[in-house]
């Protein structure tokens, strides 16, 4: 290459050094906390779950009534366009579209909190994917019509709390926490 040592064999801009994983010694868990997740990363599934929840939003389970009825006395009256669920199971319904907005919400609020830098590890990212991925499993208790609303609530709260814990506690009492939920008692 050039001898006035501008370019004396190096390339530039160099290329980036590929990150190895150092070897752990057996039995210990590498440190491996919500911190270390990438910004990049979290937008990405900020953006997915965002368009999983507008999707729910827009596709009610049992879908929409193609025609319009009017009032009778025998049946109930619906317009077309009108949700099939919300006129068959109202509770139903609202606890549904209530989760599908929170989740939304949720993960809209999480894409502005990374956009705008605050820290991976800040409350406000951590808790609203813990909302935001959670409400996707509300939202699919709920679509089951042959459940009860209360048990489908309380699975989803069983669910917000399980997330909060495996991305706010130090990964050696995660790993406590996962042995005990996966029934792993011989310790």
């Amino acid at each position: 290459m050039w001898n006035n040592g501008a370019m004396s064999g190096q390339v530039y801009p160099p290329p980036p050094t590929a990150m190895v994983p150092q070897p752990q010694p057996h039995g210990q868990v590498a440190a491996n906390n919500w911190a270390g997740n990438d910004a990049n990363t979290l937008l990405v599934v900020a953006t997915l779950i965002t368009t999983l929840t507008y999707q729910l939003g827009c596709s009610v389970p049992g879908g929409y009534w193609q025609d319009t009825l009017a009032a009778d006395g025998k049946q109930q009256p619906h317009e077309a366009g009108d949700p099939i669920m919300r006129d068959k199971h109202p509770q139903r319904y609202w606890v549904f579209m209530a989760a599908s907005w929170m989740g939304f919400l949720a993960s809209m609020m999480m894409t502005l909190s990374l956009l705008v830098r605050l820290p991976v590890d800040s409350r406000q990212v951590r808790w609203s994917f813990a909302v935001a991925y959670s409400s996707l499993v509300l939202t699919f208790i709920v679509s089951q019509a042959k459940t009860h609303i209360s048990v489908d609530i309380a699975i989803w709260l069983v669910t917000v709390v399980f997330l909060w814990l495996m991305i706010s506690v130090r990964p050696e009492h995660r790993a406590r926490i996962l042995r005990f939920f996966c029934c792993d008692r011989e310790n």
